[in-house]
């Protein structure tokens, strides 16, 4: 019984130092809890050409490249975490991450969520079918009643919902997941982001047999970095990207994965 009343309370403690620990967590300011940690958790999924592994198995991409350097003008290191995109906000909130750099689309939605760094992409949603099936795919009236797989929780689902009439939508968790139900056959359609679809389809890609659909394209768009509500760090980032744009690095990093003529800095 002594052992049992022990062990109980070893646990109360436990739980109280916790709780204790979370709220002195949730006390302090994002950049102080991000510096005291010395480093910076960031949340991404696997999105050539912005965040993916090359044949040796490391991770590069421009939001990768990106995210490090902004970090290093902080004096913080950048530590990468694969997260599910649907439940990205809910991963923010709860501190298993600290921001999401992996082409965050800016909605008014997402800004009652979270909180943006300055913009720094232009992009759209694009339409992928089979090169074979293009000719089929010349009006939007084409993807009427057909079935569009699109990334949960993603900008391109968001179309193919609100913006194509009775159209069954196959949502996966990735984006190049729905160029494989393409390329199976399984789905008529990929909507998706035009960074995406322009770096994994065509001649000499991974996706060759696919092609984006002339003139099928929806919803311009800002790519910004996502931080908690109220942070204290997003200052901090905007100044580090203003001195990355003003010396020329972030163009360099852009122009290596060809997207300086996406760069906002450059329209």
């Amino acid at each position: 019984m002594k052992k049992g009343i022990l062990l109980l309370l070893v646990l109360l403690i436990a739980s109280s130092l916790a709780f204790a620990k979370g709220q002195e967590d949730s006390n302090i300011d994002d950049w102080t809890y991000i510096q005291d940690k010395g480093e910076m958790i960031v949340g991404i999924t696997i999105f050539p050409p912005m965040n993916y592994y090359d044949d040796d198995g490391k991770l590069i991409g421009f939001e990768t490249e990106f995210a490090q350097a902004v970090c290093e003008i902080l004096g913080v290191e950048a530590n990468f975490v694969e997260i599910n995109w649907d439940t990205k906000e809910i991963e923010l909130a709860a501190k298993n991450i600290d921001s999401i750099w992996n082409g965050m689309t800016v909605t008014p939605e997402r800004q009652e969520k979270v909180l943006f760094s300055t913009s720094y992409i232009r992009n759209m949603q694009v339409t992928v079918v089979k090169k074979s099936n293009a000719d089929k795919f010349t009006a939007k009236e084409a993807l009427n009643s057909i079935t569009i797989a699109a990334e949960v929780g993603s900008a391109g689902e968001d179309v193919a919902k609100d913006q194509v009439s009775g159209a069954t939508v196959v949502s996966v968790a990735k984006q190049t997941d729905a160029l494989l139900e393409v390329k199976a056959g399984t789905a008529d359609a990929a909507i998706l982001d035009y960074t995406l679809a322009t770096a994994m389809t065509g001649a000499g890609a991974d996706y060759s047999d696919l092609v984006i659909a002339e003139g099928l394209y929806f919803a311009i768009e800002e790519y910004a970095v996502a931080f908690r509500l109220g942070s204290t760090v997003v200052t901090l980032v905007n100044d580090a990207i203003a001195q990355l744009v003003a010396d020329g690095t972030l163009n360099r990093i852009a122009a290596k994965y060809d997207l300086e003529d996406q760069l906002l800095f450059n329209q």
